[in-house]
């Protein structure tokens, strides 16, 4: 008996086919979104110090973090180690959104208040120096990753006393020197400023305050105007030097600053401000475990020069702000509605067609 056919038979379908192209598209849809929110919201990084005048921390480095030199400079390693030296442009704060003389006490501006750079707050005379004479001078400020943001110069007061203990009070009230988003000249941001007459020892504080994060760094950088009558010892303190890109590039392998977005020690500012000025006991501990704040933008390697090959170029912008990271939720979550509907719609199909 021959079989026949009958041509209104459909084949049957498995859904599995259909199931799976769905599973793939949603896989794809549902990536982008993650993909996105990864690329915008993450964290920023900066880093860098002072080299003209040469900061505490960057003479000590440039001298040698294993076998540094000066009697200054082998004190702050006594103290700290040698990773501080290594760690030489990471004197930050991660949070310090501008609060800068609430979160950080008298005695430890040069440190940020840091435990890991307790070392540079030594009242001492004979910390290595930088010659100054007042009136315009070029300032040069080695960026190892660089953002935008504002700078801000403080000169001590006549009078000052470098056998003691640094405070905000040893600072005039104002800067006399402030300058936003300056030039970056192969790899430094190099800006002009007006010098106030002094004579004898003093220190110059400087405040690197992010306008894409909260983050802030600090330098001490101590100068001389004329003859060096900082008080005893002063006459043996040698002359500053900043590191070369040489050796910013050979300390790099031991430094444990991360500039692509993740680890390094960054320390945040508590959580209320207002109640920052605790006594000196308090804060002297309080950055005992180092935490570690998220960073973003993944800027070049650590002791690398930026941009080194224009002679003069202005810093763009970098880094996310808070209307970039809402975008990109509200996008991600846009994507990941669409990705569930769109799996709801062919698994419909693919159960009417089975």
């Amino acid at each position: 008996m021959t079989a026949t056919t009958d041509p209104t038979a459909r084949t049957p379908r498995t859904a599995a086919s259909p199931l799976r192209k769905a599973v793939a598209v949603v896989a794809a849809f549902a990536a982008a979104p993650l993909a996105l929110t990864a690329l915008t919201a993450s964290p920023a990084a900066a880093h860098g110090s002072m080299t003209d005048p040469v900061s505490r921390i960057s003479a000590c480095f440039a001298e040698g973090p294993e076998s540094p030199d000066s009697a200054a400079c082998k004190a702050l390693v006594a103290a700290g180690g040698t990773q501080p030296l290594y760690d030489w442009n990471e004197v930050n704060i991660a949070g310090a959104a501008g609060q800068h003389r609430q979160i950080i006490p008298d005695g430890k501006l040069c440190s940020a208040n840091r435990s890991k750079y307790a070392g540079l707050d030594a009242a001492r005379a004979d910390w290595p120096s930088s010659a100054l004479t007042a009136g315009p001078h070029t300032f040069r400020y080695r960026a190892t990753a660089p953002h935008r943001g504002t700078w801000e110069l403080y000169i001590t007061k006549q009078g000052y006393d470098p056998t003691k203990p640094l405070k905000w009070s040893d600072l005039e009230a104002q800067p006399f020197t402030k300058v936003t988003d300056p030039s970056l000249v192969s790899g430094s941001y190099v800006f002009d400023g007006n010098v106030p007459a002094r004579s004898g020892r003093h220190l110059i504080f400087s405040i690197w305050q992010r306008s894409d994060s909260p983050e802030a760094f600090y330098t001490c950088s101590d100068v001389v105007f004329g003859q060096d009558t900082g008080g005893a010892g002063s006459g043996s303190a040698p002359a500053a030097s900043a590191p070369t890109d040489q050796e910013i590039e050979k300390g790099a392998e031991q430094s444990t600053v991360d500039h692509n977005g993740h680890g390094g020690d960054h320390e945040s500012a508590p959580a209320d401000a207002s109640k920052a000025k605790v006594s000196e006991a308090k804060v002297s501990d309080a950055n005992a475990s180092e935490a570690k704040a998220p960073e973003a933008n993944a800027p070049q390697a650590n002791g690398t020069a930026v941009r080194p090959a224009a002679a003069t170029e202005n810093l763009a912008e970098t880094g996310g702000d808070g209307a970039t990271t809402s975008i990109a939720v509200g996008g991600a979550a846009a994507l990941a509605l669409g990705a569930a509907a769109l799996f709801a719609s062919v698994r419909r199909r693919a159960r009417t067609d089975a």
